[in-house]
């Protein structure tokens, strides 16, 4: 069994991580609910993690294009482009679902998309090409 000291929204708790044997266990046990710990000095800065838009690699092809990749495997929920709309870097070309989150794909570079090679609906694999930008 693992301690750890894990720090949560400015609150801190100490738990203990045990690895799975890969036993099946007859009966489940019941875990105890996570008991906040003071700490003897609040720190000065805390500084709260941003979550990270997934990030297309976006790759040149040999006619100029770009190719925006599937970063993970998942299914496409939406299309929030269409081929020969002009879109700014940033801007959300279509939702992907990994793993029960939505994930917003944006396009890499200011252009103008020249394919959507899915379709809502699909499953996609890691590498998958996506859509193509002039």
């Amino acid at each position: 069994m693992k301690y750890y000291t894990i720090t949560v929204n400015g609150n801190t708790y100490e738990v203990s991580v045990e690895e799975n044997t890969g036993v099946a266990v007859s009966q489940a046990t019941p875990l105890a609910a996570p008991t906040p710990v003071k700490t003897s000095a609040p720190k000065a800065e805390v500084k709260q993690p941003t979550p990270a838009k997934p990030a297309a690699a976006p790759t040149t092809s040999a006619a100029g294009g770009v190719k925006v990749s599937s970063p993970m495997p998942g299914k496409i929920l939406s299309l929030k482009a269409n081929a020969g709309q002009t879109v700014k870097k940033g801007e959300v070309i279509l939702i992907l679902e990994a793993m029960k989150m939505e994930n917003e794909i944006v396009a890499p570079q200011d252009g103008t998309v020249a394919s959507i090679n899915v379709t809502v609906g699909q499953s996609v694999e890691a590498g998958d090409l996506l859509a193509t930008l002039n």
